[in-house]
Parts: C-alpha cells; structure tokens; sequence
C-alpha cells in the first residue's frame, strides 16, 4: 500500500497546507525534548562549597584577605586547594575545605598559616554553598558532595538510559497501537512527569521520576519522525526529518534561556515542562496517519483524513482508497500468483552480518551512530565548562546545530551522503585535536572551536539516519535503522561519563570522540554511495550496491516473499528511522 499510498501526494501536495500544519504542530512537541534532555547541564550543576560549621561566622580570612561575610568570601577563594579560615562569635577558629575541616587548639591564632595543633572533624553540619549565581541545585538540595558527588554525576547517564527503554518500547506500541495515540501520551507523560520532577522530596524519587520523563520524551522523538514523513511527500521528506533536529536544537537554547533566568532548581524545571502545554491543549486534533490506518485495514477513516488533506489544499477530486486498493491487489496477485501466499522469513540482527560485505557495512554504520552520538552529547554536555557565560556558550551550541542541518540537507541532494558524512566525520576529529593545542586561558578560540566541532558532528549525526535506511534491503531495513538508533542510544549514555573523565586530563573527551571520529570517517570509505539510486530491495541487490564483484558473495538463501517486498520497496526512507 505504501508504494500507491504515495500517488496520493502527487494530487494532494508534497508538501501543502494540512501537512504544514500537521508538520510545525507535531515537531513544535521536539522543542520539549530538547529541553528534558540536557536540562540536567543546570540542574545538577556544583557551585563552590565548603564544609559547615555550627554557629555564626564573624569574620573570614583567605591568604591576607579579610572579609566579615560568608557571602562576599567567594569571590577571593580561587583555588579549592585551599582553605577558608573562619571566626566564630563563640571565638572558635575553623579551617573549612571542601570535604574537611579542622578546629585550630589555639583560638587566638587566627592568620593563614598556622603551625599549632589543630582537631580534624568530618563535614557533619552540612556544607556552606556559594549561592551568588545559583541559589539551589539538587546538589545544593540533597548534598550531592564529597562521598556523594557520584549520585550528581549519575543524573545524566541515568536520563539516557531512560531514552534508551523508551525508544525501545514506545516504538513498538506505535505500530501497534497508532502514531496519535503514543504521541498524546508522551506528551501528556512529558508536562506531568517533568512537574512532578520538581516537587520530589529526595535524590532517590529524583532519579525515578526523571527515567520515566527521559522514557516518554524519547517515546515522543521516535514517533514523531514517524508521523511527518508520513505526511509528508517524497520530494520535502528528507528536510521535513531532518528538521526535526533543528526543533530539538531550540529546546537547547531554550534551556540556556531559562537557565539564566530561574535561578532555583524547581522553578527552572517548572518553567521548562511548561513548554509542553500549549502542544497538549491542542494535540487531540492531529489526525492519525494514512499510512497506518491503512495497514490496519481502516479504509473509512484514512479517506476521510485523505479528505481532510484535500480540502486544505482545494483539490475538488480527491484520490479514493478503493482505487488504490484495486491496484494494491493487482500488485500483491501479480507477485505471490493466485493463491496469494508466499513464504515470509522472520529476520534477526545475525542477519545484518549475513556475509563480508554487509557484516563490514554494518560495523561501520554502528561506529557512525555511536560516535555521532556520543559527539554530539560530550559537545553539548561539555559547553557548560568552557568558561566564560555558561549560558550563552550552551545557546551558541544549541543554535549551530540549525545551520548544521540545512547543510546536511544540502549535501546529501547535491554531493552525495557518503561525501557529505566523510569529511564531517574527519573534520570533527580535527577540530578535537586543534581543542587540545588551544591555551586554556583562550575562551574565545575554545568557544568557536567547540561551536565547529558540534557543527561537524551535528552534520554527520542528522545525516545517518536517512543513509542507513538506503544502505539495506527492505527486508530488513527497519531492523537495521533501529539497531544504528540502539547505538546511538549507547552513545548518550556514555557520552556524561566521557565528560567527567576531564577530571583525569582535561583534554580526555575531546581525544576519544576525535579518535572515534577519525576511525569513523575512514571506515566510510567502504560505504557505498547511495544518492540517485533506487531503493535496494533483496540482499543480492544490496551487496551489489557495495561491492564491484557480487558473484563472489552470495546472499542468504532464506528470502522475504516477494510480494512484501515488492509493496514496501518505495515506502518512506524515513519511516523506521527511529522504531
């Protein structure tokens, strides 16, 4: 039905007025997922901090400065190697470092260095914040320091693997269950799980109500790359998709936006879920798609949104399901012969290894989608710690990506795929090694490079999922798209752990994602290039796509029926991209 199905756009539109709407009302929810997934960047963010002491402080010294306020203290504590000698208006003296503290014997003592017997304590009474840019975090909530500094760092990573669940099982019921359906629940799943997020009591009920938000926010991104390229036709599916990243950059900069004005964690929460709500107040009117009604056997309410379409776009003879099916029949007797039955073989993921050709084209498409991801969320992660605004550095890298998907589009209509992914793949393993040559003290430089850097590496990751669709055969085209999308999903996990390996060496992220993308962009040289030609749809014409000599391979002997395959050759490059 699928290859008939797309008759339908060459009356209606490609593109026109009710697939605009349908399109800006679905990828508008995309924002939201941006936002959920790197809100954590401000979220769990470590402001200065000492430990506590009983009892109010008088005076604090730091070298030969001298200040009577905790507060105004913070700005002459540079080094956290150091220490803050504090007076209590008890007379106690107390040396305050991050995870210790010491009660000098000698009260009356009180300068910087001081050679007397001192008694060490463990940080007991809390810790003391500086709470001149943020005025709480969770860590500043629950004391995510010291000994419990690895629950912080666990915030993100936890998040991803809540993307990685969803992605999974929200992409299952949306076949079965209907486009609509999963996107009114994940997004109404989106408002009140990241609401609730904000009113929970410990770091424990935290975590649990974040895996459930990343659940639902990843249940959304997967569906609605489904739904608009399935109403959208073939001439704009491929910027329509790809720009559904470019919705998702938004919600970054949206994140930045809020992160400079709310200044408590649960406010800057609040205020981010409440970017949901005006898609909830009108998502029940979205329709289901064509598409899957009519693999459900819905005639009667895929002609009326097939109506719908055409009175928007003031067609008075709209195309007519039965037509369609008359000629979906024509082509299932012609395929299968009169009985209409033909063997159907049920494929695995052993069968992306199949043989030479396609085990190595599988390897490096894993190692694409791997690497643009973890790319992709290091850059992002890491722009926070750049120094300088922290704020406007997590825009610039958020509003790099829009420019980066445009080129994406342009490359791949004009170039080719595999020419457009090599050297962005190679150049952001460029720019990782110019980061480890720029001085540290030179913010200007590192903010630009890092800002190429997620240009290369956003080009390279927007760019996969549409060349992976168009490397395999229909048979097994979804189960290979979908088995790139669960590297990916590996990627963003170990993406935050990558990040915080820049307390071992401060260059270390930039290293491994530079290596990766270097073996990466090399590794694509054996790709096959795809741009021009048609969809393959058995393996034999597959392996013909990548290899000179394909009599030296041969294909598995177990083949789909020839009918599905038929049917589905000219479904939507796109449609399984993210199931």
């Amino acid at each position: 039905m699928a290859r008939n199905l797309e008759l339908l756009f060459d009356s209606l539109g490609h593109f026109g007025r009710y697939q605009a709407w349908v399109y800006l009302a679905a990828a508008f929810q995309a924002i939201s997922c941006g936002i959920h997934y790197l809100s954590s960047v401000f979220l769990a963010v470590t402001p200065k901090f000492v430990c506590g002491v009983l009892g109010n402080v008088s005076n604090v010294l730091i070298y030969n400065s001298s200040v009577s306020r905790m507060e105004d203290a913070w700005t002459l504590w540079t080094s956290t190697q150091s220490y803050m000698l504090v007076l209590l208006e008890n007379g106690e003296v107390w040396e305050l470092n991050q995870c210790s503290r010491s009660r000098r014997d000698d009260a009356l003592d009180f300068t910087y260095k001081y050679s007397g017997n001192s008694t060490d304590f463990a940080c007991t009474d809390g810790f003391i914040y500086d709470r001149t840019k943020w005025q709480s975090t969770i860590v500043t909530e629950w004391d995510l320091v010291c000994q419990r500094e690895w629950l912080a760092k666990l915030t993100q990573p936890t998040f991803m693997l809540g993307v990685l669940f969803g992605a999974v099982i929200f992409g299952d019921i949306a076949d079965r269950m209907g486009r609509r359906h999963v996107m009114w629940f994940t997004s109404t799943g989106q408002f009140l799980f990241g609401v609730a997020v904000a009113f929970t009591f410990d770091y424990y009920s935290f975590v649990i109500v974040r895996f459930l938000l990343a659940m639902v926010s990843s249940g959304y991104l997967v569906v609605v790359f489904v739904y608009v390229t399935e109403y959208v036709g073939i001439k704009y599916r491929t910027w329509a998709s790809m720009h559904i990243h470019a919705f998702f950059a938004v919600g970054i900069m949206v994140v930045a936006l809020v992160g400079y004005l709310a200044k408590t964690w649960w406010t800057y929460q609040i205020c981010l879920s409440l970017t949901t709500l005006p898609f909830i107040l009108c998502c029940w009117m979205l329709p289901e798609t064509p598409f899957w009604l009519l693999t459900e056997g819905r005639y009667e309410e895929a002609q009326k949104v097939i109506n719908v379409m055409a009175r928007w776009s003031k067609v008075s003879t709209p195309c007519k399901i039965s037509e369609l099916c008359s000629l979906q029949g024509d082509l299932v007797n012609s395929a299968t012969g009169d009985n209409g039955h033909s063997p159907v073989k049920k494929h695995n993921i052993l069968d992306l290894f199949c043989n030479w050709h396609i085990a190595r084209r599988t390897i490096t498409v894993w190692l694409v989608w791997f690497t643009g991801s973890l790319g992709y969320y290091v850059f992002s992660l890491s722009s926070v710690n750049l120094g300088g605004n922290e704020y406007l550095n997590l825009f610039l890298i958020g509003a790099v990506e829009i420019p980066a998907y445009v080129i994406a589009c342009i490359g791949m209509d004009r170039v080719g795929r595999r020419n457009t992914l090599i050297p962005f793949l190679i150049s952001s393993a460029v720019i990782c090694a110019l980061l480890m040559l720029i001085p540290q003290d030179s913010r200007i430089l590192n903010i630009i490079a890092n800002m190429v850097g997620k240009f290369a590496i956003g080009v390279a990751f927007g760019l996969i999922y549409l060349y992976t669709a168009e490397l395999y055969p229909t048979v097994v085209r979804s189960l290979a798209v979908g088995s790139g999308s669960m590297m990916c999903r590996v990627g963003s996990v170990v993406a935050p752990f990558c990040v915080y390996l820049s307390s071992v060496w401060i260059f270390m992220p930039q290293m491994i994602v530079g290596i990766m993308a270097f073996l990466s962009g090399l590794l694509t040289l054996m790709l096959p290039e795809t741009l021009g030609k048609p969809l393959t749809n058995t393996w034999a014409e597959a392996i013909e796509l990548g290899a000179k000599n394909s009599s030296t391979e041969k294909p598995p002997p177990a083949q789909s029926g020839g009918a599905s395959e038929k049917i589905e050759m000219l479904s939507p490059e796109t449609r399984g991209i993210d199931e």
